[in-house]
């Protein structure tokens, strides 16, 4: 991918992303630390969360990957109360999940999660210029197959892996940006 394109701020109706940055640490740590977060997420993802692991997923990991232009991670906030950090999105350079999200117990099932996504997809598409977006997702994990299916992605491959709540079917998940642009128009 890029290393000329930096994370830009994006803004839905009712959020605003920003770049993940390490002040956003102690919340990060706070609010992944929650079982109904992470059970679906993959198993290299501590379980339990240790202390202190969020500060080093965001130094070691998320912003050497941003600086090097392979991935792009947001904060996502609520344009009501911007201070208050509520989930996480990223895009990534990986053949099979190029994007990933997590988001806070008390804000799902409210389509915050489906406008970040829109966004994010777009940026994607039209700004990094790919020509497809493959996610990966537990197949038990309803709410994120019920999003992936709104946005127009089909499931393309599915195989056992291993998830912080142990062996599942991990299904693969796919658009390409022609199939986006006829439902973005």
């Amino acid at each position: 991918m890029s290393d000329l394109i930096p994370t830009p701020v994006l803004c839905t109706r009712r959020l605003i992303l920003e770049p993940l940055c390490v002040a956003d640490a102690d919340r990060y740590q706070a609010l992944f630390n929650d079982w109904e977060v992470v059970r679906y997420l993959t198993h290299l993802v501590p379980w339990p969360y240790p202390e202190g692991e969020a500060l080093r997923h965001i130094r070691e990991d998320a912003l050497p990957a941003m600086a090097d232009g392979e991935e792009w991670h947001w904060t996502l906030r609520l344009r009501a109360n911007p201070e208050l950090m509520i989930g996480v999105i990223c895009v990534m350079d990986e053949p099979d999940n190029q994007r990933g999200f997590w988001i806070a117990p008390p804000w799902q099932g409210q389509g915050l999660m489906s406008e970040a996504c829109a966004v994010v997809t777009r940026f994607w598409f039209e700004t990094l210029g790919q020509p497809s977006l493959r996610v990966a997702k537990a197949a038990v994990n309803e709410a994120s197959r019920r999003l992936s299916t709104r946005e127009g992605m089909r499931m393309v491959d599915s195989r056992p892996d291993e998830f912080v709540c142990g062996q599942l079917v991990e299904e693969i998940w796919e658009m390409t940006r022609e199939e986006w642009r006829l439902r973005n128009r």
